[in-house]
């Protein structure tokens, strides 16, 4: 079957039982996406003409609505004929080319109770290119992956920094039980459509000047802090508001570092602590990261926002945000961690 996307023409075939967003990555093409298991909805398209089988839906990412004006999650979804697409923000993949490379650990921190920050030197004459916000797949000897977000900016690029939650998986078991300095991890990247979008980064001409909200849950911090880092370092013309998420205050790990965003950039930072412990004495927010968002911002209109962290709170946050602030479709990213990625 044959697949246009629009507006840009490009044109590609699928194979059965193919969804349309591998097809599309197999010949060339990145389309915006995310957890590749339908709990996000970055890759959400439109069909205009042909028809799909929709796979695997969740109500909370493909409402029944949307789904009869002809939405369908790409990562799911598979042609049953030649397709047109409505898809947004679609690059090729010449853009940063995907590797598969070996890199040596470098250097491992527990820096929270169940998050361990690890750095990956590569080779000496190699570099990952990428798009701040983006992960790689960590590639297992049982031929299994473990997806996770690169946590550095593109432009520091001597060590990629990557943080794991133990979530007792058996990648997160090895890492916290075996892994050791020197040891050897062989990862396949750049991959994901969760970045910032920007002036080169957009199809129009014109620069984007939205302010933008950052919505970052546990380990969702990690991509998070990569496209801060970048658009300080590309001294971006933009407001960035960062909304972090956690259980306790022991959660909140690296907190010195968007504390220093705030006093030295401006960026307005909001921890918020949805099971405070007496101990840590917390007189900040408290709650739901994504209903503090919708606490200070009744209209988000005029906003773009970029969520990351588990399903439930980027289902929740895409839904209220939309339905309750007016926040457009088109200016809500995300990346839906999962413990693991099929």
């Amino acid at each position: 079957m044959q697949i246009t996307l629009k507006p840009g023409n490009q044109t590609f075939d699928a194979q059965a039982q193919e969804s349309i967003l591998d097809a599309a990555l197999r010949e060339g093409y990145r389309l915006p996406y995310g957890c590749r298991n339908g709990a996000c909805g970055s890759c959400k398209g439109k069909v205009v003409s042909g028809e799909v089988d929709h796979g695997k839906l969740g109500q909370s990412t493909l409402s029944e609505t949307e789904r009869a004006q002809g939405y369908a999650l790409l990562c799911q979804a598979e042609a049953r004929s030649d397709l047109v697409i409505e898809c947004r923000d679609v690059t090729t993949a010449a853009d940063f080319p995907v590797k598969i490379l070996p890199s040596r650990v470098q250097h491992m921190a527990l820096v929270a109770p169940d998050v361990m920050q690890i750095q990956l030197r590569l080779p000496a004459n190699e570099r990952l290119q990428f798009r701040a916000g983006q992960y790689i797949d960590i590639l297992l000897k049982d031929g299994s992956r473990r997806s996770l977000s690169l946590a550095h900016a593109p432009h520091d690029d001597a060590l990629l920094e990557l943080h794991l939650r133990n979530y007792g998986g058996t990648f997160s078991n090895y890492v916290f039980n075996s892994l050791k300095i020197k040891d050897i991890l062989r990862f396949e990247g750049p991959l994901g459509g969760f970045y910032l979008r920007t002036q080169d980064t957009l199809n129009e001409a014109l620069s984007d000047t939205r302010p933008v909200i950052l919505v970052a849950g546990g380990t969702g911090f990690a991509p998070i802090k990569s496209i801060i880092q970048d658009a300080l370092h590309r001294q971006l013309p933009r407001t960035f508001i960062l909304y972090r998420g956690a259980r306790a205050r022991a959660d909140l790990y690296l907190d010195d570092l968007p504390q220093s965003w705030a006093r030295e950039h401006g960026i307005d930072y909001i921890p918020v602590l949805s099971e405070p412990l007496a101990s840590d004495q917390w007189s900040g927010r408290t709650g739901l990261v994504h209903s503090a968002v919708m606490a200070d911002h009744s209209d988000l209109s005029g906003h773009v926002v970029y969520a990351c962290g588990a399903p439930a709170m980027v289902a929740a946050a895409q839904r209220d945000f939309s339905q309750h602030c007016g926040l457009p479709e088109s200016a809500f990213f995300a990346d839906a961690f999962t413990p693991a990625n099929p």
